[in-house]
């Protein structure tokens, strides 16, 4: 049975391993190791596991992606290839299967992304808890873990419960993101003294601030399908293709969030370039312009390109790149210029809009950076520097796009993790 209170002040115990944070790859973790025969203890430091989980996908928790494992894999760019061996073992069919078989019957959206057909990432947090509680699983909430000792082979763990003597412990205890469900990134100054290299954190997958006052002025407006670049300076960092939201302080949408990373690894100001119509050529916006003046010709610039495009260009979007081409906002479309027209397909195809900061771990989905991905075993998830020590889900080096890959990296490492857990051997 799950202990929701943790057990009197000075109460220590040896435990066969002890999982430190009840999240996703926490309570993945746990499952398996208790269904394998392990005696497990989970330690969560807030008043309830997964609280994470609740708040993920706008509450709705988008579990996985449609897509291979591979695809997956590819998602996390050059550190990605270290997961080919946890999703083998537990990949997206099994993530879908595994949360099916537990009541939670899923979907897949047009974008891929795999959500509860219920829209409520409760169902999928009591299922994991469920499934924990059937296999005899121990969680002590509100016990958070204040040091972590390699001590005689063994570790110990300082708790406000007292000290925690065990072989193995696993440790998830997340990033830096969404710091009000308690990830804090007290992990990672554990591990470096353990021995492990922490590379360099930042914010990932999070909204965007500019200094561009009349961009803010467009808040709420949501371009459905854009081509956005990311850079500093000169050079051009990367791309993605996607949702695009301007809001009340810059930027969000999946495509800016999935290049939020190149930019908050940097201390420089960076920008994005943004195509509002990235299925046409500059000449075939402009040849349709052209051919929608004789049709529409009276009404202002702004209208007949919102009356061309459609809901790709909303009406203040394109008074808002009317005004950037400095054109006269009231001026007909039948009187303008060769010169102006241009000028309006260059922004509609690549407006270049500065970026100056971003929304920070507080509002960053997951975090870029973590424990160096070399120094670990995706085979079983254990330290190669610290026999006994597993580690898995965001407190590695590794961070992939929005659309449910974070969820399935931290389904699978955690998967092998406590697999591993259940073994007995440190191998």
């Amino acid at each position: 049975m799950i202990s929701s209170q943790p057990q009197p002040v000075g109460y220590a115990k040896k435990w066969d391993s002890v999982i430190i944070g009840a999240g996703a790859a926490g309570l993945m973790a746990g499952i398996r190791a208790n269904e394998l025969g392990a005696k497990v203890l989970l330690l969560e430091k807030g008043k309830k596991a997964g609280v994470k989980i609740l708040m993920s996908g706008g509450t709705r928790c988008n579990i996985t992606h449609h897509c291979s494992n591979r695809d997956i894999v590819k998602a996390f760019g050059k550190n990605g290839e270290c997961l080919h061996s946890a999703l083998a073992g537990f990949g997206v069919e099994d993530a879908v299967a595994f949360f099916e078989s537990e009541g939670v019957q899923t979907k897949v959206e047009s974008t891929g992304k795999v959500f509860p057909v219920s829209n409520r990432a409760s169902d999928v947090l009591q299922a994991l808890l469920r499934r924990l509680h059937r296999a005899g699983g121990t969680v002590w909430n509100e016990c958070p873990v204040t040091d972590l000792r390699s001590v005689n082979g063994r570790f110990e763990l300082n708790t406000p419960m007292g000290t925690i003597d065990t072989s193995k412990v696993l440790l998830c205890s997340g990033g830096k993101s969404f710091p009000r469900c308690g990830t804090t990134g007290e992990g990672y100054e554990w591990v470096k003294n353990l021995g492990h290299t922490i590379k360099p954190t930042s914010p990932s997958l999070v909204p965007l601030t500019t200094p561009l006052s009349w961009v803010k002025q467009l808040s709420g407006i949501t371009l459905k399908d854009t081509l956005v670049t990311a850079g500093i300076g000169s050079k051009a960092l990367g791309t993605d293709r996607g949702a695009w939201l301007f809001t009340h302080f810059g930027f969000s949408g999946p495509a800016p969030m999935n290049l939020s990373r190149l930019l908050t690894t940097s201390n420089q100001k960076g920008w994005l370039g943004l195509d509002s119509l990235p299925d046409l050529k500059s000449k075939e916006v402009e040849d349709r312009i052209l051919s929608t003046i004789p049709l529409h010709g009276k009404k202002t610039i702004a209208s007949l390109l919102s009356q061309t495009f459609g809901e790709a260009i909303p009406l203040r979007w394109a008074e808002a790149l009317v005004s950037q081409a400095t054109i006269f906002p009231l001026k007909k479309a039948l009187e303008m210029s060769r010169a102006e027209r241009q000028k309006v397909v260059e922004l509609l195809k690549g407006s270049v809009l500065l970026v100056d900061g971003s929304g920070g771990f507080e509002k960053a989905e997951v975090t870029s950076g973590g424990v160096c991905i070399k120094e670990v075993n995706f085979k079983t998830m254990e330290s190669k520097i610290v026999p006994g020590l597993f580690l898995a889900g965001e407190i590695l080096d590794l961070d992939g796009p929005i659309g449910g890959y974070n969820f399935q990296a931290a389904w699978s490492t955690g998967w092998a993790a406590g697999t591993s857990l259940a073994k007995g051997d440190l191998t």
